[in-house]
């Protein structure tokens, strides 16, 4: 069934993962912790135990690189039995502030289909994480002048959206969001009655990940690339 888009005056714009790189650098760090501390564990079961970390932390710390490296003194410190070196932590925070110095490396066409769109559309930047660094990372990429209003979101549910809709004076009819990640881009759009559009990236967080069941009966478009969003919208 086609997806009508005549209607959308506003598009929302996750931002990690859909505009530029991010979730590469998570692996790469996990891969450093697990090197770090692969004297007390399989890098397998660190993984395993760093993800449960993060999660537990997630209501208390939320997501973000800084939430990142604090799941993950704490869990060298639990894995280790509190045996774990201070010079072993030290470079575990430093994994942390390696990340928060990363470049923002733009995804394909992003600038292309922005200039574009925004002649057209009023955009709008709805992501989730640290506010200092999505800040510093907007600021890095260049992108801020194409965006109306930017929205930093501690999670994105469907009352996270919807505040943000009304906040704005936004239709859910007229608003199409697109991001990388069902869970958190699309289905809470749908379910509101917006529309959505899956842009898939090549590493899903294990948090992100859906099942079929979640998406059965769903209606929202996948595309392989932002680049397609002119085709669709331009």
């Amino acid at each position: 069934m086609e997806i009508d888009y005549k209607n959308i005056k506003v598009i929302g714009f996750d931002a990690d993962d859909t505009l530029w790189v991010n979730e590469t650098y998570f692996r790469d760090a996990e891969t450093k912790f697990g090197q770090l501390l692969s004297e007390y564990e399989t890098p397998n079961k660190l993984e395993q135990e760093l993800f449960k970390k993060e999660i537990e932390n997630l209501e208390l710390y939320g997501y973000g690189v800084k939430a990142f490296t604090l799941s993950m003194v704490e869990a060298a410190l639990e894995l280790s039995n509190y045996n774990v070196k201070p010079k072993t932590i030290e470079a575990v925070l430093n994994i942390g502030k390696t990340m928060l110095n990363e470049p923002v490396e733009l995804l394909d066409g992003v600038e292309e289909v922005l200039k574009t769109l925004s002649k057209k559309y009023k955009l709008i930047l709805a992501t989730k994480g640290d506010l200092l660094d999505q800040e510093r990372k907007l600021e890095k990429s260049g992108l801020t002048k194409y965006f109306h209003h930017i929205e930093v979101l501690s999670e994105k549910k469907e009352e996270n959206y919807s505040k943000l809709l009304n906040h704005l004076d936004i239709k859910p009819s007229e608003f199409l969001m697109i991001g990388n990640s069902l869970k958190s881009d699309v289905l809470p759009l749908v379910n509101l009655k917006a529309k959505a559009i899956h842009v898939p990236f090549h590493t899903t967080w294990a948090h992100e990940q859906v099942t079929e069941n979640e998406t059965n009966g769903k209606q929202y478009q996948t595309i392989n690339s932002l680049t397609d969003l002119l085709n669709i919208l331009g």
